[in-house]
């Protein structure tokens, strides 16, 4: 604990000052928000001493009635929230106010595009509520006291924009009860907020739905009741959305949500809201992503991330448990039967959810994709209970549109598979482009079978752990030997094997020049216009997924590919074996393969020097 008692005036993060130039020059589109997001801080606020509260009764301090005051002064044109929740230390206050404690600020602005409606939706997500203070206000003093310590161990903060922007004072102060008072000096042309009439209608369209009294005078504003308990009957669209607001801390309205009461053996309420955009912090596995935990009303914690598994992080909401203790730690609720019973019926509700949309609400569903497919898609390997579920949630690009947009889904490649074809194939690229180029696909495209495009890398994992959907095997086009099935005719493989045996010494002489660079050369059935490729064994590891493992710092089993060529292709007809350039020949043939399907080169001046000694030779003859 921090034992000074002068006033400092310190500067804030970089990121903070840029944050609130943005304020200044009005980022909200809607600046009444302000109002919620210091209402939310200290609903947070009460929340949080409930939960400390239940190991220390003590904390409240003979005043358990909690609650969240405004006030306003006309004549010096203040208005003021204040809450008796749990206050803040004055660490704490250099903590949450001096910096923006959450990670992610570079990829914040960055994110930033100048148009202020879109730049608008973003500040919630980066956990900044607090300065939209500066909106309306050109200064704003806070005073703090946490619960539990005494009087003289409040803590001033205060942040004058009109003088000098970029720096704040922290000074110790005197506050007789807990909690936190948020003083706004209001800009010129702001007095419209030292209304009462006008300040009820923003708490009520808001922040009706908090469950601690918003007081105004000595009327409460608010509902003051958690809307998860209330009857869905009850509840309109619009307070679902507003209460989505304040749980994510989004400004954005949610793309779906679902509110049921779970009766039974376990007796719980889920909240589950789908959000339309993706956080900046998704990607984050230092950040926890979860839902809030209630037990019996009580707040227990945020990001409660043992609730959903973690394919299902994108989801917001609330969990109150009839059944959990009130001493629940996270440590209890990852060993907790009954949490795993709560996680399996939530992820269940979700993927219900998902499933509804699609099929309802196509156009919201391919939003929600292009959002969160990524994620979704990492299902099938965590969530063996529910694969084929979530099987029919995914969306791929395909051979067929040959169109990098993900809007196909397994359901619809059966649905048009050929007569004959067994299996559904695929091809696993690092990026689009080279999926939909991949030499694999030359036989594919010829005959008219659709192959799906996958280039997300999270694609390899996918296949690796769905094997097969509706008694459909997903097949590789770029492993082991390619079966067709009976959309290939008994002829067409009597000339495959009749291409083996006239070819048999050039293999032979080709395999012997690359040495353990591959397993085997042999006559691929794939390709029609490219002249080489290479190809995966069946129990092999595939040449993408190894190069992202590569890349990752894993160590990854050494396995040689096979080389396949095609006999068709102008280049493989002028091979000889006994042509004193094949071993040239076949680095090439290996190299354009290797490039082909996205992987590096070991030795590149080697591959130009190659490639400019056979250009030269030819161009002699």
């Amino acid at each position: 604990m921090s034992t000074t008692t002068t006033k400092e005036t310190l500067g804030f993060q970089a990121e903070v000052k840029q944050l609130l130039n943005l304020m200044i020059h009005s980022l909200y589109s809607n600046k009444e928000i302000f109002l919620r997001e210091l209402i939310s801080n200290a609903a947070d606020a009460a929340d949080k001493l409930r939960f400390e509260a239940l190991a220390n009764s003590s904390l409240y301090e003979s005043d358990s009635d909690l609650k969240i005051r405004i006030a306003f002064d006309k004549e010096q044109k203040t208005l003021t929230i204040s809450d008796n929740g749990i206050g803040m230390s004055r660490d704490e206050v250099i903590a949450n106010i001096g910096t923006i404690a959450r990670s992610g600020t570079r990829e914040f602005f960055q994110s930033l595009s100048g148009d202020q409606a879109k730049d608008a939706k973003l500040i919630g997500q980066f956990g900044v509520g607090f300065y939209s203070s500066f909106i309306v206000a050109d200064k704003v003093t806070l005073v703090t006291r946490r619960a539990g310590q005494s009087p003289t161990q409040a803590t001033r903060w205060e942040c004058d924009m009109s003088r000098e922007a970029g720096e704040y004072s922290i000074e110790p102060a005197e506050k007789a009860d807990r909690g936190t008072e948020v003083t706004l000096h209001l800009r010129e042309g702001e007095d419209e907020l030292l209304d009462e009439f006008r300040l009820k209608g923003i708490v009520r369209r808001y922040s009706d739905h908090i469950a601690v009294p918003v007081l105004m005078e000595k009327e409460t504003v608010n509902q003051a009741s958690a809307l998860w308990t209330r009857p869905k009957g009850e509840i309109t669209d619009e307070q679902y959305t507003e209460f989505y607001k304040h749980v994510a801390h989004d400004y954005q309205a949610p793309l779906a949500w679902t509110h049921n009461r779970v009766e039974g053996r376990q007796e719980y309420t889920q909240l589950l809201y789908l959000p339309a955009q993706a956080p900046f912090d998704l990607w984050d596995r230092q950040h926890r992503h979860g839902l809030k935990l209630y037990v019996r009303r009580v707040f227990i914690m945020d990001d409660a991330e043992q609730l959903l598994p973690a394919y299902l992080r994108f989801v917001r909401g609330v969990v109150d448990s009839a059944d959990l203790p009130l001493n629940v730690s996270r440590e209890i609720l990852q060993q907790s039967k009954d949490v795993d019973a709560i996680r399996a019926g939530c992820a269940k509700r979700v993927l219900g959810l998902l499933e509804d949309l699609a099929q309802k609400d196509k156009e919201k569903y391919a939003k929600f994709w292009a959002e969160f497919g990524r994620v979704l898609k990492e299902g099938p390997s965590e969530d063996p209970a529910n694969r084929e579920q979530i099987a029919k949630l995914l969306r791929f690009s395909s051979s067929l549109a040959n169109s990098e947009a993900q809007d196909i889904s397994l359901a619809d490649y059966v649905g048009r598979m050929k007569e004959g074809q067994d299996r559904i194939y695929y091809v696993t690229a690092e990026t689009f482009p080279a999926a939909k180029n991949s030499p694999h696909l030359e036989i594919f495209r010829k005959r008219g079978i659709e192959v799906l495009l996958l280039s997300d890398r999270v694609d390899e994992w996918l296949v690796g752990n769905l094997t097969e959907f509706e008694g459909k095997k997903l097949a590789s086009v770029a492993r082991g030997d390619l079966d067709l099935g009976k959309v290939q005719g008994e002829e067409e493989k009597k000339a495959q094997e009749a291409q083996e045996g006239e070819h048999k010494a050039l293999l032979e002489k080709l395999k012997e020049a690359l040495g353990d660079k591959v397993k085997e050369v042999r006559v691929s059935t794939r390709l029609t216009e490219s002249p080489s490729c290479l190809v995966a064994d069946e129990h092999d590891m595939g040449g993408n997924l190894s190069r992202i493992l590569k890349a990752a710092g894993q160590k990854v089993p050494q396995a040689a590919p096979i080389l396949e060529i095609n006999p068709g292709h102008a280049i493989v007809q002028r091979l000889k074996a006994g042509d004193p350039a094949l071993a040239d020949w076949a680095g090439l043939l290996f190299d354009q393969a290797l490039l082909a399907e996205g992987g590096q080169l070991e030795d590149p001046a080697g591959f130009v020097r190659r490639s400019n000694a056979l250009l030269l030779a030819m161009a002699a003859k």
